[in-house]
């Protein structure tokens, strides 16, 4: 059950009213522009999961659920406009997959009531419960990612980086920018030195940055790029011949679309992840038999086991086992947001139950709490095989380094909850 809404569908999408027989869960989705390279498939991803549960299982505990595709081709202000079109429509949870996006809806769905599910992406201190009620970032946040990269660069250096040059190419704007503070933090506890290399959108010009790069011949570079900029990145680091092994990229810079153009000058190339890889899952036999063969995969059907597929279909087993959690919490199976809003408060993944899902070890095992709505902020590393098109696993999931990171959150969560007058809860 899927409905797609365009900017002219708007009007018509609030007068058709709520849809109270269906659980709700909206896409505000990017299958257009320059970043649709990685919307398409999450979006795949996330509708084909749902798909799933209503051909399978006939929804979640008996109840369909419902998809509302809204694109916002990134656009901050579309993606507001996307939200004010389908809240009414007894929304659930929004996952907008930007974090400008992100930023615009966090005071809209405080005041509404409605959650707000930004996985590994978003405003990071949001993860403080206390402060952000309605807002979830699990499994893993943004300065979970950048202290994952540190932690990486200790292991592969005998746990000692005093000394080495450590330059982060970034997207400029607010989701290239969150790493920055964590970086700052890392650098002076572990003695590196820290060079910032902003990237103007879309990221299709990077000479100027790579030349610097070639010039100061940092010994590792990070990356937190999005669609065209990570290819861009990619094949400007071949061509000064930087080493892959020592470039690092956020789990938003690394998917099969970022590495294949530079074809073998790619292998090597490293990556941060919260999810599995691949198709090796049995979940992906029942997507096959009840969604694919059926012909009611969402898009082409082409994007199955790829990187971002495999967030997308993860974001919505999320999704779908907090709707769970709120259905057993509050005795019914037609749940509120509110009540959606409790049940991704009290969240628990663990592998026991992934693998009865068929999807034992795609992502970590983790806790919501009142306080703690970020999870223990575990973060993987792959590497990628040109030879055999592959994304390879080298790192399990592993801690972050939580002294600096719950610092971090608390001293911006305390000053965004001064600013808007909100008085910290879970006491």
């Amino acid at each position: 059950m899927k409905k797609t809404l365009t900017t002219l569908a708007l009007g018509a999408a609030m007068a058709a009213g709520p849809a109270m027989a269906d659980l709700v869960f909206p896409d505000l989705s990017y299958r257009t522009g320059p970043y649709a390279a990685g919307g398409i498939p999450f979006s795949d991803g996330y509708n084909d999961y749902f798909t799933l549960l209503n051909e399978r299982d006939g929804g979640i505990g008996g109840v369909p659920a419902r998809v509302i595709e809204c694109e916002t081709g990134y656009n901050t202000e579309k993606g507001v406009e996307c939200y004010e079109a389908t809240k009414g429509e007894g929304a659930l949870v929004y996952q907008p997959l930007s974090t400008g996006i992100t930023y615009q809806l966090i005071p809209k769905v405080t005041a509404d009531g409605i959650p707000l599910h930004t996985m590994g992406y978003g405003r990071t201190s949001a993860a403080n419960g206390e402060v952000f009620s309605n807002v979830f970032n699990y499994p893993a946040n943004y300065w979970n990612g950048a202290s994952g990269a540190v932690n990486h660069l200790l292991e592969i250096n005998d746990g000692n980086i005093s000394g080495k040059k450590v330059a982060l190419v970034y997207h400029n704007s607010a989701y290239g920018k969150e790493p920055i503070r964590t970086l700052e933090e890392l650098s002076s506890k572990h003695g590196f030195e820290l060079t910032l290399l902003p990237v103007d959108h879309p990221g299709q010009e990077q000479k100027s940055q790579w030349l610097q790069i070639r010039r100061e011949k940092p010994d590792y570079v990070v990356m937190w790029g999005w669609g065209v900029m990570n290819q861009v990145a990619v094949q400007e680091a071949a061509n000064i011949r930087f080493p892959m092994e020592n470039f690092i990229g956020v789990w938003w810079s690394g998917a099969e679309f970022d590495v294949e153009p530079a074809g073998a000058k790619a292998t090597g190339y490293k990556a941060l992840t919260f999810t599995g890889l691949g198709k090796d899952y049995p979940v992906y036999d029942d997507l096959q038999k009840f969604v694919v063969d059926s012909g009611k995969a969402s898009g082409a059907g082409d994007q199955l086991g790829s990187v971002q597929y495999n967030r997308g279909l993860y974001a919505a087993m999320l999704a779908a086992e907090a709707a769970k959690t709120a259905q057993e919490m509050h005795g019914t199976g037609e749940i509120t947001a509110a009540m959606m809003r409790d049940g991704m408060e009290a969240l628990e993944m663990t592998n026991a139950k992934m693998e009865a899902l068929g999807m034992s070890g795609f992502g970590p095992e983790f806790k919501v709490s009142c306080d703690n709505h970020g999870g223990p902020g575990l973060v993987g590393v792959v590497q990628w095989d040109a030879g055999t098109k592959t994304w390879n696993a080298i790192s399990d999931f592993k801690p972050t380094d939580g002294e600096v990171i719950g610092k971090l959150i608390d001293e911006d969560s305390a000053a965004y909850a001064a600013e808007n007058n909100i008085e910290p809860r879970c006491k």
